[in-house]
């Protein structure tokens, strides 16, 4: 099938366009994750995903394109939350993900690589906001079902309930190098409920004209 000059991630699904953009974002993933974005190239990403040079340049370009399309398809392959009927059990499955996927030795690099390509790249960080604003967006409604239950205050800031739970992940991941197992992921997410039933999350001023759950 030949591409048809659409945009990174808005191909149709199935055939030899789809095979193809899968064995390469695959490729790209592996070596984010061995060697870093300064060693990331189309050449031997094409190699690696056993596909001709002419269709990665032709398909993304650049690099930045390419793990802009990765943090696309990313996002699109994420699990969808899960909901256990209270605030802290869907916190704490929430952290857990986000525990797993970071202390996975080939995801845990790839977030990494990237996320030190996107102090340097604007485009990566663009993609990168992207994929957490989806990661985050998911997540939110079980803060406005605990809303909606009188588990936390009227007027909780949905968004920012979410990305407490995984900031101290992230934080370890990036800076202290602590172990990042489930009791790290349980006490994040017991953390950020503590903190939300204390009202300690409100909508700010910019945010109170925005759906709370982040639909």
């Amino acid at each position: 099938m030949k591409w048809d000059g659409a945009k990174p991630g808005t191909m149709r699904p199935g055939g030899r366009t789809a095979r193809v953009r899968a064995a390469v974002l695959q490729a790209a993933g592996d070596s984010l994750a061995e060697q870093g974005f300064a060693h990331l190239d189309l050449a031997d990403i094409a190699r690696r995903a056993e596909v001709g040079k002419t269709t990665v340049y032709r398909r993304w370009g650049t690099v930045t394109s390419l793990v802009a399309d990765l943090l696309i398809d990313m996002a699109e392959q994420s699990l969808p939350r899960t909901e256990t009927g209270s605030l802290l059990g869907d916190l704490k499955a929430n952290a857990r993900l986000v525990q797993r996927t970071l202390a996975d030795p080939r995801q845990g690099a790839l977030f990494k690589a990237m996320i030190a390509a996107a102090t340097c790249e604007p485009k990566t960080a663009e993609a990168l906001h992207h994929f957490y604003d989806i990661r985050i967006k998911e997540w939110a409604p079980c803060v406005q079902q605990a809303i909606d239950r009188s588990e936390v205050p009227n007027g909780t800031d949905t968004h920012e309930v979410i990305r407490a739970v995984s900031a101290p992940l992230y934080y370890r991941l990036l800076t202290s190098g602590d172990r990042l197992d489930e009791d790290a992921a349980d006490r994040a997410a017991e953390a950020a409920a503590a903190a939300a039933r204390a009202g300690a999350y409100p909508r700010s001023k910019d945010s109170c004209n925005q759906p709370a759950s982040g639909a």
